[in-house]
């Protein structure tokens, strides 16, 4: 019997069991295949505890840990830095609710909603950008992972140290074997796509908490009460001091999470509903960033109380610990805590950027397979091992996510009024909703330029050139203007 279909109110069709078709009539191959294509809801799958997990797996890893406990070192009172937190936790909390209702409501990636403010086609150059930010540091979190494997061979295998006599491209043998073990062990798990995705990092970032709380136990009976302490270092500021690091305390926080602020659409749209994002944000971020926190000072300000120094790393607090199943678990509950925060900020954003740019060749998987081989191309190892080429990479690209979030924004909540026309995303006809300029939104592009000029101006000058004094207002100052620019300039337009 024929399948009859009808228009849904968002313009998808709906066959006759009333369930949304995932295949778009008259698609254009050069913007569509089945990764990019809305997600129907019976496929939605992820619920408030998978989005919570997701969060636990961004930040329960090394750089987390280390993040957190720099927050305590600024000179201010623990409470202050308490406050500071929860004020912009809170923020992201509000931003990542603002930039995944799109997503969640008609089911697309990313790459596919920036077609909304920059063209059908203007979208590759949103993408590409957050791809390659994506790509770099895929490298630098993979090779992370790949020291701590490093520190467990040589526990087990002292005689392995000889591969550390031979280099290439600047990397001993040990460092190559376990780097590409770590690559490799990724991929696999990349490879099964998002639903296997889902459940491992339902698994990880509880996992992490776990070993965290052992962790604080263990330090506390060795140190006792007195490592209670919410205050790290011996830097005192006065008032005006104080109020100006609280300030760059609550502003660091929301750059932390610049990048996943640009493609949290990439998760909110496997949501199984609105609220169910909400709740998921809400413990996965306030809630479960303010107690990882707490956790991380107690056991950074124990360290000092046990070890003699104070130290950041808690691979390297586990590896002190006199216990060869201590080191064993923690190095291997960490190095799968990097494998969260990579398969969260830096994989799945590029394996859909670069299905984005040729879908018609390329889908989900394959772009994973691709951003992977780029991300060994780029040799994280040199990249690290140069603070400057750090600090530019991130003042320019990072500089440019800030702006590009608030054109977005600005879009779809005052120019668009959150209506979005899911089926127009995929056509290339010229009198597509958003074919605007031969695919691509002249102002959405000028806007981005004016803006990523003022957000990478201001980055360069306070923390390359140090022309201003250092401040933590880039992603801020980047995404207003953003927002500002693009919505002053589809006025003067009179573009809708």
């Amino acid at each position: 019997m024929a399948n009859t279909t009808t228009s849904g109110a968002d313009g998808f069709p709906i066959n006759t069991h009333g369930t949304p078709e995932t295949t778009i009539p008259g698609a254009d191959p050069r913007l569509y295949n089945d990764d990019l294509a809305p997600v129907p809801q019976n496929k939605r799958t992820w619920t408030g505890y998978s989005i919570f997990a997701m969060w636990m797996s961004d930040v329960h890893s090394v750089g987390g840990y280390t993040f957190a406990a720099s927050l305590f070192l600024l000179g201010l009172s623990g409470w202050q830095v308490l406050i500071a937190l929860l004020i912009g936790i809170s923020l992201v909390n509000i931003l990542m609710n603002w930039v995944g209702k799109p997503s969640v409501v008609n089911g697309i990636p990313f790459p596919v909603m920036a077609r909304v403010s920059m063209g059908v086609m203007g979208a590759n150059l949103a993408a590409s950008i957050r791809g390659i930010v994506g790509i770099t540091w895929y490298g630098v979190q993979t090779y992370f992972a790949s020291k701590a494997v490093a520190t467990l061979v040589l526990v087990f295998f002292p005689g392995a140290v000889a591969l550390r006599d031979a280099t290439f491209l600047r990397l001993d043998m040990l460092g190559w074997a376990c780097f590409l073990f770590m690559w490799f062990f990724q991929l696999l798990i990349f490879q099964r796509g998002m639903e296997a995705i889902r459940k491992f990092i339902d698994f990880c970032g509880p996992a992490v908490y776990v070993v965290m709380f052992i962790l604080m136990g263990w330090i506390l009976s060795q140190a006792g009460l007195a490592a209670l302490d919410l205050t790290l270092g011996d830097k005192v500021l006065s008032g005006r001091e104080s109020f100006v690091a609280m300030g760059n305390a609550t502003l660091l926080v929301v750059s932390y999470f610049a990048a996943l602020l640009l493609n949290f659409g990439d998760f909110s749209r496997f949501a199984k509903s609105e609220r169910q994002m909400k709740v998921g944000n809400f413990l996965g971020l306030p809630v479960n960033f303010v107690l990882f926190s707490i956790v991380v000072v107690i056991v950074t300000a124990g360290s000092a109380k046990v070890f003699g120094a104070m130290i950041m790393d808690p691979v390297e607090i586990v590896s002190k610990i006199d216990n060869k199943f201590a080191v064993v678990l923690g190095s291997v509950t960490f190095v799968v805590a990097t494998m969260g925060i990579n398969i969260v900020a830096n994989f799945v954003s590029p394996a859909y950027d670069i299905a984005n740019l040729f879908p018609k060749h390329i889908d989900f998987k394959k772009g994973g397979l691709i951003a992977s081989i780029l991300a060994v191309v780029v040799c994280p190892w040199i990249f690290v091992d140069s603070p400057k080429a750090i600090t530019v990479f991130v003042s320019i690209f990072g500089a440019v996510l800030a702006p590009l979030y608030g054109v977005m924004m600005a879009d779809f909540y005052l120019v668009k009024k959150h209506v979005v026309k899911a089926v127009e995303l995929y056509t290339m006809e010229p009198n597509g909703r958003y074919y605007y300029d031969g695919g691509w939104n002249k102002v959405g592009v000028t806007a981005l330029a004016l803006s990523g000029a003022i957000s990478i101006g201001w980055e360069l000058s306070t923390q390359l050139f140090q022309i201003l004094p250092e401040n933590n207002f880039g992603w801020l100052i980047g995404a207003s203007a953003g927002a500002v620019i693009y919505y002053v300039m589809m006025r003067i337009a009179n573009r809708t």
